[in-house]
């Protein structure tokens, strides 16, 4: 298990993470994993408005195969994959989502 691992493992037995879960699309079983989730809002059309900007973090050798268009669920919400992005040295993986 590398450092990026066990820092979700920790982060997760403390109640740190949400649980997402990934039906892929090409029929392989279902897999659920603990994830980083953020929902911070940001500013748009020139700070009229805000906007929630959604993501997940999490360790690069879990949901792989996730791609952009794949929808994931956490805490019974549906989100569809916008991008991903390998983080720092590619152990950790960020998805940017939009809620459907």
């Amino acid at each position: 298990m590398n450092i990026i691992e066990q820092i979700y493992a920790s982060a997760a037995s403390a109640g740190l993470l949400k649980e997402c879960l990934w039906r892929p699309a090409d029929g392989s079983p279902p897999q659920s994993h603990p994830v980083g989730f953020a929902a911070p809002d940001g500013t748009v059309l020139d700070g009229l408005a805000l906007s929630t900007e959604y993501a997940i973090s999490y360790p690069a050798s879990v949901f792989t195969g996730l791609a952009s268009r794949e929808t994931v669920e956490i805490d019974g919400a549906t989100f569809l994959v916008r991008d991903i992005r390998a983080v720092g040295d590619g152990s950790e993986m960020r998805a940017t989502l939009t809620r459907t």
